[in-house]
């Protein structure tokens, strides 16, 4: 891959592959917009987008990385098995319609989007996609939204440990303890959420970090996660705020204000429980 325009870190995956640390979030995103949003991400030197089949914008992730005049391994993309479509047959199924919508030959990650234990088939769901992986229609595989009970019985199961474990993360919900099963797996942990919608950006021991290095509380959340090693992909449509999101490698966090950061963690949700979540 080749990502040698890009100011960003890239974080080695325990399959070998690369991936930067910061990338583009297309939640949310209409996807009548997708394309022009994306397309001015990477324009301002993302390369690195994270969608799902979920979100509906697929396509429009796939034409902006035309639009921008980047080449395909120029921008590492992501997306995601949803949970209508777990099962063997249906998880390859998904991500060849995934692949036409993109028009892509490939993805760079293919994550399952949600354990939905109720319906007991995410183990079988990610035997679809290690054989996906063989064949080379992505190059990593991982998991989103998984409890530690849901990454010991796959890996246990299949004798494949995901890539990464994509979570809701941000300083209201640090998630501690499934960052250290992480760890010890060799995983390596995405936020979503990064911001907590917002929630966060008023903060007072937020705004005084910021105050201090010049730059906003949303800089300040984003190099809190890089920092402590996460992948991140914070998501706006504003061209003012892509651009502040992607300008966090001038400045960094001392160890007390790392601290200050951790004692925020409230325990506190934004978005729905692993454990019970089906479909919205």
């Amino acid at each position: 891959m080749s990502l040698t325009s890009s100011t960003v870190p890239t974080v080695t995956l325990n399959d070998g592959e690369q991936i930067p640390q910061l990338g583009f979030g297309v939640f949310q995103v209409p996807p009548e917009d997708t394309a022009d949003v994306t397309t001015r991400a990477l324009l301002a030197g993302y390369r690195h987008v994270d969608t799902a089949a979920a979100y509906r914008n697929e396509a429009g992730v796939g034409q902006a990385v035309h639009a921008a005049g980047l080449q395909r391994d120029d921008v590492y993309i992501t997306t995601k098995c949803f949970n209508d479509d777990h099962g063997f047959d249906q998880a390859k199924r998904a991500l060849h319609e995934s692949l036409k919508r993109l028009e892509m030959e490939h993805v760079d990650l293919y994550l399952i989007h949600w354990p939905v234990p109720s319906a007991d088939k995410y183990v079988e769901t990610w035997k679809a996609l290690v054989e996906l992986q063989q064949e080379g229609l992505t190059r990593s595989i991982g998991v989103s939204n998984f409890q530690p009970a849901h990454l010991e019985r796959i890996i246990a199961e299949t004798g494949v440990t995901p890539a990464v474990n994509q979570i809701e993360l941000h300083p209201y919900f640090q998630q501690v303890g499934l960052r250290r099963e992480h760890g010890e797996h060799g995983i390596v942990t995405e936020a979503w959420s990064p911001l907590a919608q917002g929630k966060v950006l008023e903060d007072a021991a937020l705004v005084e970090i910021a105050e201090a290095h010049g730059v906003t509380t949303g800089q300040v959340v984003i190099r809190w996660h890089l920092q402590l090693g996460n992948v991140v992909f914070p998501k706006s449509v504003t061209q003012e705020r892509i651009e502040q999101n992607f300008d966090v490698f001038g400045f960094t966090l001392t160890d007390a204000q790392m601290d200050a950061i951790a004692a925020l963690d409230a325990g506190v949700r934004t978005g729905p429980d692993p454990d019970t979540f089906v479909r919205p």
